[in-house]
């Protein structure tokens, strides 16, 4: 099953990429890991998925553990500054940081191990209020100033979460304001390249937009079982 479904979203990013005359060798698909079990994974490392993403500190923590294969960790989900430790040793890219604060933390941690961190700036595209991340261009532009002077982070992306809808032009103007907002603060950094936007309900349009990381887990895994915990799968 789990075959069958990436081969699904592979087939589906390819016409995608083609339609819009883009370059395949720029996207990455991530599989969003979180919550399911660590079979599921080998299943997938197996199929031949290298990059998967995970939420949870702690799960990633535990999971990382686990798995000894070569393969690139991303953790996408809302990260607090006492979490940053569980991470640093093996995660390769933090796709939402959005204060100064966490920034700060990170660059301590990945110094102390003598490691420059990939990190993305998260923001907010969809104004809504459940969602993290910053609001503004000119909060953007503050946090990538302050950042210029921490030695031991990279920015590398934006990353946004759009709004859980089947309206495309939602969807469309949340994504193309990532990618307009990567474009402006090129032209005073000019270093940003990844929009890490696009998931299982939204992934075309955000490659029409611009996306160069896809984050989809249900498309790939299934439908997730929450009732129990991923060590008890």
């Amino acid at each position: 099953m789990l075959i069958d479904n990436l081969k699904i979203v592979q087939e589906n990013v390819q016409k995608t990429v083609h339609k819009c005359n883009r370059d395949l060798s720029e996207l990455r698909i991530i599989a969003v890991s979180k919550t399911n079990p660590v079979e599921k994974i080998f299943e997938a490392i197996k199929a031949g998925v290298v990059d998967f993403g995970e939420n949870k500190a702690i799960e990633f923590r535990d999971k990382s553990e686990l798995i000894k294969l070569n393969v690139v960790w991303h953790f996408i989900g809302h990260l607090q500054t006492n979490k940053v430790k569980y991470l640093i040793n093996k995660v390769d890219f933090i796709h939402s940081v959005e204060s100064f604060k966490l920034a700060k933390e990170i660059n301590k941690q990945a110094k102390q191990v003598n490691k420059i961190q990939n990190i993305f700036f998260e923001v907010n595209t969809s104004g809504e209020d459940s969602k993290f991340g910053l609001k503004n261009y000119d909060e953007l532009f503050e946090l990538t100033s302050k950042c210029e002077d921490l030695q031991n982070i990279k920015p590398v992306g934006l990353m946004t979460m759009a709004s859980y809808t089947n309206n495309e032009n939602i969807l469309r103007s949340s994504f193309s304001q990532l990618r307009e907002l990567r474009d402006k603060l090129n032209n005073k950094f000019m270093f940003i390249k990844e929009l890490s936007m696009g998931m299982t309900n939204d992934y075309t349009i955000a490659i029409e937009e611009g996306a160069t990381m896809l984050r989809i887990g249900t498309a790939i895994f299934g439908n997730r079982n929450i009732s129990k915990s991923w060590s008890e799968k």
